[in-house]
Formats: structure tokens, sequence, C-alpha cells
């Protein structure tokens, strides 16, 4: 009796914690009398996913589904009434098990809105949520004879399947919601092909939008991070006999999921349990070269080139117009008819030469291909598509053999790394004829430099004699008895213009005291140990900086010439420009082009005004008057050492591009000269 008792307290405690759970909104299972109510929730057993009614923020409908349980944001996984909605207003609505044994949601009027419509021969069943994520009917008898995983929305679990069964006709895709606040189904879907190789495929309603590749039993060859260190537990399962093909994910890692947006994105997100958030492993389309057909037939598509598309080797843009304007839709066609295609009325094709096939590298190999499977290596291959002139290219992959193509090329991707080789079928006089272009360019390419180099000869030489013209004046003088004549400046100013390899302009003092308003302290822009600066405005309006050598100077009559002679006959854009010049009487000035921003020490030494040169800024002027001193040391004809550059030597332009100046002691070498003797002083380089 007490055995009796005791029993009967365990049935009464068992009922009452039933009962507690389903007041308190959590259930484990659903049964005939045992319904799920919207202030419910059906949970698996290991707290993992939970079943219910819930509304989408900004929405006014209600929907029955699958989320993740204490992870936020949650993921819904499964939606079973995305088609059929209920109202959110309806607080009567119920999920329950009908007689028939089938799973019925019914509104608060017991109208049907959705049922998982399959035979039962049970008169009892149970509806549970495993720990997968799946939602199944189980009868007493058969065991599992529904499951939410046979009836896919737009999300991927782990061991779900989505394939297709040619003998049935059933397909089973993932399909995208509407939109991020509607499940009805979208415009996108994903899902395999039954070729074979199969291929994954996500379609923009009936059309292509985005291709995985074949698939080559390890991975996708479309997928350039599915390398060979792949490990992520994905695969295909092909079974010809059934005819069904279907991809999942085969590992345990509950916590991922791999989902179709509304935006037609496959994504595959994992939850990060130290950040506590949903991060994306993987995402296709990544970039433009992923979308299907980018640089349609016979294009290749490169990420990392600019433009994106080109032509394969052997065929040009269907429209120039087009292609230039970066819409490369109508793709390539060839520049030259095919040898065999010549010949395929005639009997005379073994006579001509044969066509030849490019091999193309790291490629995701096209779509459309045909399987040859009776073929057992790669030279197997490309014997059979040699000898069909139908076959456009051909690829032998080890793991699936050999591949062929006899329809257009389309969707072609070229990768850094990954893919494998193509060989596409082109004309041999084409193949033979880009060999000879080679050879061509390369003959061609000589000859020019040749000529490049005899015409820099011939101008160097020319210039030499023009340079020894000024050096004869130089020496001409030096000597006293041109001295008294120099310093009136008419016989030297006679020799300056009679030589017209000088494109300077000669001043007259008087327009220079109008430029400079008379050498005014306000037009002053420094003093120099050869003489003072000044800033002038010429009559055309143009600014220039004015030099004008002190009597008591220290740069004499022939470093006043040397300037002259050097700047006129140096131009590089890191180099000062000599506009023209002065001479009359004891006056010796110089006009060159006016730099707004003035030496480079002005700033550099200036508390205030040092701060504008950043060391980004610094660096670029470091490179800009190496370039200059480049120039004048190796580039120019004149071979020019400088032999006083200092910051004070440095001018700026409005854009802070340094020029070097004052050339006052810079010496000229001869081509093969490397050392000169000097008696001066003088500072650097």
């Amino acid at each position: 009796m007490r055995l009796m008792i005791s029993w009967c307290s365990c049935l009464v405690i068992f009922c009452l914690l039933q009962a507690s759970h389903r007041t308190s909104g959590v259930a484990y299972n659903i049964t005939p009398s045992e319904p799920l109510f919207p202030n419910q929730t059906l949970v698996s057993s290991g707290n993992i996913f939970e079943l219910g009614f819930f509304t989408l923020s900004g929405s006014e409908n209600q929907y029955i589904g699958i989320r993740y349980k204490n992870l936020t944001p949650s993921k819904i996984v499964w939606v079973a009434n995305r088609e059929q909605p209920l109202p959110y207003t309806d607080r009567s609505a119920k999920l329950t098990i009908g007689s028939d044994g089938n799973l019925k949601l019914m509104d608060g009027q017991e109208n049907i809105v959705w049922s998982t419509n399959v035979s039962s021969r049970s008169n009892y069943t149970l509806a549970v949520l495993l720990d997968s994520g799946n939602f199944v009917l189980q009868d007493g008898i058969y065991g599992e004879i529904w499951g939410s995983f046979e009836d896919p929305t737009d999300t991927l679990l782990p061991t779900m399947k989505i394939g297709v069964n040619v003998r049935t006709g059933v397909k089973k895709f993932l399909i995208s919601w509407r939109s991020d606040s509607d499940p009805f189904p979208g415009s996108f879907s994903t899902g395999m092909t039954s070729e074979t190789p199969p291929q994954a495929f996500t379609w923009n309603g009936l059309t292509p939008y985005w291709r995985g590749g074949q698939w080559d039993k390890s991975k996708f060859i479309g997928i350039a991070t599915m390398d060979q260190s792949y490990s992520s537990g994905f695969t295909v399962q092909q079974d010809t006999q059934k005819g069904t093909t279907y991809y999942s994910v085969n590992r345990y890692d509950i916590f991922l999921y791999m989902f179709i947006s509304p935006g037609g994105s496959l994504t595959i997100m994992y939850w990060d349990d130290g950040a506590r958030a949903w991060l994306m492993d993987w995402a296709a389309p990544n970039n433009t070269c992923e979308i299907y057909g980018t640089c349609g037939p016979f294009g290749v598509c490169n990420s990392l080139n600019s433009p994106i598309c080109r032509c394969i080797d052997g065929f040009v843009p269907k429209s120039n117009e087009e292609w230039n304007s970066l819409n490369w839709t109508r793709g390539c066609e060839r520049e030259m008819e095919l040898n065999c295609q010549k010949n395929t009325s005639t009997s005379t094709y073994t006579n001509v030469k044969k066509d030849a096939f490019w091999q193309m590298s790291q490629m995701k190999l096209p779509d459309s291909g045909n399987y040859i499977s009776d073929i057992g290596d790669e030279e197997e291959c490309e014997s059979w598509c040699r000898s069909n002139c139908s076959c456009l290219a051909y690829s032998y992959v080890s793991t699936i053999g050999c591949m062929v193509w006899s329809k257009d090329l389309i969707d072609l991707q070229e990768f850094p790394t990954a893919g494998e080789d193509l060989f596409v079928r082109v004309a041999h006089v084409k193949a033979g004829g880009s060999r000879h272009k080679a050879v061509i360019i390369s003959l061609s390419t000589i000859a020019g430099i040749i000529f490049f180099a005899v015409f820099v000869f011939v101008l160097c030489k020319w210039r030499a004699n023009k340079t020894g013209n000024f050096r004869r004046l130089l020496d001409s003088a030096d000597t006293p008895e041109k001295s008294t004549e120099l310093t009136q400046g008419n016989a030297w100013q006679k020799q300056l213009k009679q030589d017209d390899s000088l494109e300077l302009t000669l001043y007259s003092f008087d327009s220079i005291l109008l430029a400079t308003n008379k050498f005014s302290t306000t037009s002053k822009l420094g003093q120099g140990g050869f003489g003072s600066v000044y800033k002038g405005k010429l009559k055309d309006g143009k600014e220039v900086a004015v030099k004008r050598l002190s009597s008591t100077s220290a740069q004499g009559v022939e470093e006043f010439k040397n300037e002259i002679i050097l700047i006129s006959k140096l131009q590089h854009r890191n180099l000062v420009k000599l506009v023209g010049y002065c001479i009359e009487g004891e006056e010796k000035i110089l006009v060159y082009e006016y730099l707004s921003n003035k030496s480079l020490d002005t700033f550099l030494f200036d508390s205030r005004k040092k701060a504008e040169l950043d060391w980004g800024k610094r660096f670029q002027i470091i490179q800009e008057i190496a370039r200059g001193l480049l120039y004048l040391h190796r580039d120019s004809c004149l071979r020019v050492i400088h032999r006083d550059l200092k910051v004070s030597n440095i001018l700026l332009d409005e854009k802070m591009n340094p020029k070097i100046s004052d050339f006052g002691l810079a010496r000229m070498f001869e081509g093969t000269q490397v050392l000169v003797n000097t008696q001066k002083i003088v500072g650097t380089l």
C-alpha cells in the first residue's frame, strides 16, 4: 500500500511539473492534447534552440519559427508560415496536432493556416525540437515522419541538406526573405545542380547570380578560399543511382549557419563566445568578378586588374564601344575562325595545320561543361577534345576527370592562387602569330633603343659644342685686356646675344628698376653673400625674383657667367628656372621665376612655420631634391656639381615643391671626368 501511495505521489509531482512548465511558457513537446500557444515556446532538450510565435519589428504579422535560444541577437533559422502570416493581434492561434497526425497551425477561428500534410499510420504523433535545430514529427511506429530540415527556408544548419532529386523532381533550396522584416519568399535562391560534377549556385529568379564552380570531391573550384587546407566540413553527396545531389555542413559546431540574404549574399556566420556576437566567416559574391558572367562569353575577370575584364587570347570584344565604357556583358568573339571549322564540310582537315590550345592557369572553370567518364588521363582528354571540332576547351582535374566545353565559355575568373588549368582552342595561325608578334615587338624595341641612343649622342655633341663656345667666352672674359670691356658690359653682352642657344630675355636696367620699384625695401626678399634678391613684377604681369649682385660681392664675373650658362642650359622640374638677365655698366642682374614660399630655411627654422612640414612633406621634399641632384650629376649632358647646396638655396613653389637655386659656384665636368681642381672655398655638394 505504501509503495502504491509513493508511486502515485511521484506521478502527481511529475504532472504538476509538466503543468508548471506549460503555465510558465516552456514546453518540450507538442501532442494532440497539448498544443503550443503564443505565450509559450518549445525548447530543445539542451536549451540550444526554441520554437514559438514571433513578430518582426515594424511588422503587423505573426509567424511560427525556430531561433537560437539565449543568444543575442538571436537568428531565426526557420519559419513555418512564411507565406501565410497570422495577424499579430491573434492571441488565440495555436500550433497543434490534428486527428490525422499532422502538425497544424490554427488561427483564432480554427482555420488551418499551415500544415505538415504528411501521411501517418499511427493514431498518436508527437512533435519535438532537437538540439540540431530540426523540428520533427514522430509517430510511435515509424519514428520520424516529417522534419523542418526537409522544408528549409533561408538558412542551412549543420547536418541539414539542400539539393535536388532528379527522379522525384524534389528540390530543397534555400530561398531568401523578401526583406529583413518580411520572411515571405524573396527573389534569391541557393542550391545544387544535378550535373556531374555538381555545382553550387545562387539564382536571382531563374537567372544565375553566383556560381561556386565544380565540386572536386573536397572543394568547389570556383571558391578560391577553399584551398587544399580547407577543413570546414562542407561536403557534397551525389548518388547517381538514386539521382540525388545534396550539399551539407557535416560539422557539429552547432553555433554556425549559412543563409541567403534578401540581397542575394550567401553568408556563413559563426558565434564567437569571447566577443559574444555573430561574426561573418565567408560571403559570396564578395566582389564584382564573383557575380555570374560579369565579363560575358569568352571574357576573363580578375579583381586585381584594372579594368577587371579582358578577352581570352585570340578573342576581341564584340563591341569596343561598350567594352571601353566598362559594359562587358556581351563578351568577346573569335578574332580568327578555327581551322577545323573551315574544313568541317570536307575531308581535308587532316592535311592542314591543327588548331592549338592556349593554357590558362589558376582559373575558375567555365559553366556548362560536360564530363567525359571513360577518359583516364590528361593526354586522353586533350586527344578527345582535339579530335572533336565542337570542343572549344578542356580541363583535366585529377579528382574529377576530363571536362570539355562545346558552348560559349561563360563566368571565367582568374585567381591569384588556387584554380585549375583550362586549355582553350584557338586557330593555329593565331597561336603561332602571337609568338611572331612577340619577335616583331622585341626587334622593334631594340631598333627604337638604338635610334634613341644615336639621337641622344648627337644631341649631347651639339650641346657640348655650344657649351664650348661659352667656355671660350668665359676664358676670354678673364683676360686683363677684356676686363675693362666687360666692366662696361658691351662686348660680353654682344657675345651673349649672338649665341642662339640662350633662350633668355635681355632686360634693360630701367625695366628692372620699374619691376622692383627701384629696388625698394618693401620688394626685398632676402640678402645673400653675393647680393640682394627682390620681388619684381614685369610689364606683362609676370612675377619674378631679381638677384642683384653687389659691387662688393664675393661672386665675381666668373660666378655670374657660370650661373647664366648653367641655369639656361639645365631644364628640370626641381631646378629653378632663369627667365633673363641684365648687364649695364657695373650692374649684373639675374631674373628668376618667382617661388612664392621662398626658401626652405624660412620653414625649418621658424617655430610657427615648421609645423606646416609634417614628416610626409619633408620626405617628399628630400626625394624631389634628390631627383634634381641626380639630374645634375648623371642625367644632364653637362654633368654639373653644385658645390653650394644648403637649405637657403632650396626654394619652394606654391605647392611646396622644392627647386635648387644659386649655381654661382657650380662646376661643369666633361663626360668622363671625375675630378677637377678649384681654389674656391665652397659649401657642400
